[in-house]
């Protein structure tokens, strides 16, 4: 159990910034802002400190990769060597599958000449590595308080709650998650489209080698839509699976038992890995796209799932959101000494930054999610040829490339 945190009493509080929501982002924004020098509150209606979420035998079935850039930032902080290494998987191949094509795609992190292209890690691990970063850097949290009302001005944002306490912070971080209270209250936009997917995860110990290579299937299905099978490399001969499918087929598939449910993974991965044995329990959700052209507004800022949501098949949710305090620290430390915290200029260039990076990863998981879905011949012609292209060696680089530098 972890030491008592740093708890406010009952004043009026200002703060340069706030931050609502101790998920992943929310608590990485915490530890880095704190660090870069600027008196930071975290609050969130739950205690993440008080929960079950102790790590057991069993390997946790939300699992992140963690791009290569991302660990760094991570290692700055504070927070990747808290992490177990032998429960710490990484992907230094991966071999992409579609229909009517005969070799797979393989990009590996040798072909630049770095050591992997992902690391795969546990949610749970992740969480705990932070939290305690937060509490050794005596950080200020509020848990356990329930937001009760939201103002927001150009220059000031009020965070009022049920208890009477009052927060005043000059930025506002919302990272309380796709559904944020937050943004909601501030009647912020966000576009919804939903995949008409659900992801169905799960644990598998495996007979053969997984050799750190990550293995990822493109199947258009009979009745329609596409599916899209992700086998992630865990440590000790373990894989854990992202399984998007349609929701009907998925909800067939989450009905199944556990040895018929394995067959079935098995069969879609092409026996790759040998047999397979369910060590944790598969579990669906809805998957969806959201999105927002105003992540600013006034002086609050969204970040992580507040702010966007995307296909899980690049596995860059996570890192999205973390690159989105990454850019917002970087211009917050550029400004000059005349310029507040929530400058116009600031954030506009923030809101830029970040534009360019969410439309990129849009264009890898959205126009894929498209491009597989599509049963037209033409598209898929085209598709066909784009996919032998790829195995140019330049351009396979190049998507090396790109992989390890986000």
């Amino acid at each position: 159990m972890m030491g008592q945190m740093h708890r406010l009493g009952n004043e009026v509080l200002s703060v340069d910034i706030a931050i609502v929501g101790a998920g992943l982002v929310g608590l990485s924004a915490a530890v880095a802002l704190h660090q870069a020098g600027f008196s930071v509150l975290l609050v969130d209606s739950r205690d993440p400190t008080q929960t079950d979420d102790a790590l057991s035998v069993s390997w946790d079935t939300r699992i992140y990769a963690i791009s290569p850039k991302n660990a760094q930032w991570l290692n700055r902080l504070g927070v990747w060597p808290l992490l177990n290494t032998a429960r710490t998987g990484e992907i230094q191949v991966m071999e992409i599958f579609a229909d009517d094509i005969q070799a797979p795609l393989t990009l590996s992190a040798s072909d630049e000449n770095a050591e992997n292209l992902a690391y795969v890690v546990e949610a749970k691990a992740l969480m705990q590595a932070l939290l305690k970063q937060v509490e050794t850097l005596a950080i200020r949290t509020l848990f356990n308080s329930p937001c009760e009302t939201v103002s927001a001005t150009p220059t000031k944002a009020t965070l009022r709650f049920a208890n009477k306490k009052t927060v005043e912070s000059a930025l506002l971080l919302a990272a309380d998650g796709s559904q944020s209270w937050l943004r909601q209250q501030l009647n912020m936009p966000m576009q919804q489209k939903s995949y008409e997917q659900t992801a169905i995860v799960a644990n598998f110990n495996i007979e053969k080698s997984h050799a750190n290579t990550a293995r990822q299937w493109f199947t258009q299905e009979a009745g329609g839509g596409s599916s899209i099978l992700a086998w992630l490399p865990l440590p000790d001969n373990t894989i854990s699976i992202v399984w998007s499918a349609p929701t009907k087929l998925a909800e067939s598939l989450l009905k199944l038992s556990e040895d018929t449910f394995t067959r079935q993974v098995m069969l879609a991965g092409a026996t790759a890995l040998g047999g397979l044995k369910l060590i944790s329990p598969a579990v669906g959700f809805p998957l969806t796209l959201q999105k927002t052209s105003t992540p600013v507004q006034d002086c609050v800022v969204l970040v992580g799932d507040a702010a966007h949501q995307i296909h899980p098949m690049a596995g860059q949710g996570v890192n999205l959101g973390f690159r989105d305090v990454i850019d917002l620290i970087t211009v917050l430390k550029d400004k000059n000494q005349y310029q507040a915290l929530n400058d116009g200029a600031l954030l506009k260039r923030y809101t830029r930054l970040r534009k360019t990076d969410l439309l990129n990863m849009l264009l890898l998981t959205d126009g894929l999610f498209q491009l597989f879905g599509s049963h037209h011949e033409l598209i898929k012609t085209v598709r066909n040829w784009g996919w032998s292209a790829t195995k140019q060696r330049a351009i396979k680089r190049r998507l090396v490339a790109n992989a390890i530098s986000l």
